[in-house]
């Protein structure tokens, strides 16, 4: 059982599980199914977090899972990654997992490149994480200390972490939550190239809609311990914010729970001329009087007039 512990907690500190022949995970997936579960059902205590739940994965595909918080997104990743017990009858998964947390869980005394082979076997190691680190745009920080890096080039770290292994299926738990908005933005870039290029079933956990609209195949909203909701995302890449993703947003935040307001008329606007001055009346331009010595508007030696009242000279 201590060795059981160890390996539970060498995984999460490394960010990519490290399966203990000790611990039932679930079985092995065959054929076309990156993730096949079946009815299956978490609690704790008296609390059940997920309830008959059924899911499946292909392999290839991008899936994004969405809910409220506490609504048992974490609890089903750490399930698929194997860091929680499952039955293999009711949880199906690859062998090969990866997973990118919030943070980016570096070893502050080991430099970059030997964060990334953190746990690997088999002899793989420098020029291994080098490859991966080049991939993620990191190649020349591969001798870096983690204190060194940007809060952008940790997460990278991280990506490069979970790609030497090279996953079947990449379990994203909020990994750009912590990031600035344009940071997120050149990090989404480079998980769809990463998942082109690589081609591993992506369960991405989030909280951000218009992130799973952007980067996700389908999208899934976890509510009262089910799937309650799958939304297939057909707009082409890269996915600019267009009527069809704005009807999207709007229904995905209302299975949420967040209203929207009506969208607005979006037919064009009419120029509508002013019309022209009623007959006898002219337009006229009043010329602002001249201003004396004292600030005062006037309009002779003795004495100023202006909007038609008369003011005192000799001020």
């Amino acid at each position: 059982m201590a060795s059981t512990a160890a390996s539970a907690a060498a995984s999460l500190t490394a960010g990519t599980p490290t399966v203990s022949s000790d611990i039932p995970t679930g079985g092995t997936t065959t054929g076309g199914t990156a993730v096949r579960v079946r009815g299956f059902t978490r609690s704790f205590g008296d609390v059940t977090v997920l309830r008959d739940l059924d899911l499946d994965i292909a392999p290839g595909e991008f899936v994004a899972l969405l809910g409220r918080s506490g609504s048992g997104k974490t609890t089903l990743l750490r399930t698929l990654a194997g860091l929680d017990a499952a039955p293999a009858e009711q949880v199906s998964t690859p062998g090969a997992r990866a997973v990118v947390f919030q943070e980016p869980r570096l070893l502050p005394w080991k430099r970059v490149w030997r964060n990334v082979t953190l746990g690997l076997k088999g002899g793989r190691g420098r020029a291994q994480a080098a490859a991966a680190l080049e991939e993620v745009g990191l190649g020349h920080r591969v001798d870096a200390w983690p204190a060194t890096l940007s809060g952008g080039e940790a997460q990278r770290a991280a990506l490069a972490r979970a790609l030497v292994r090279e996953p079947q299926l990449l379990l994203l738990d909020e990994p750009f939550a912590a990031l600035d908005a344009l940071t997120r933005l050149r990090m989404h870039q480079l998980v769809l190239s990463l998942w082109r290029a690589h081609q591993p079933a992506v369960l991405l956990v989030t909280h951000d809609v218009d992130e799973a609209i952007a980067l996700a195949d389908r999208i899934l909203v976890l509510a009262d311990g089910r799937l309650a909701v799958e939304e297939r995302v057909t707009l082409a890449r890269p996915r600019e914010v267009g009527p069809e993703f704005q009807a999207l947003r709007r229904r995905l935040l209302g299975h949420l729970g967040v209203e929207q307001p009506a969208p607005r008329d979006s037919a064009p606007l009419t120029f509508i001329p002013p019309a022209p001055p009623a007959a006898g009346i002219r337009r006229t331009w009043n010329r602002p009087a001249p201003v004396n010595g004292h600030g005062v508007p006037h309009n002779g030696a003795n004495g100023a007039q202006t909007n038609g009242a008369q003011v005192a000279g000799g001020l």
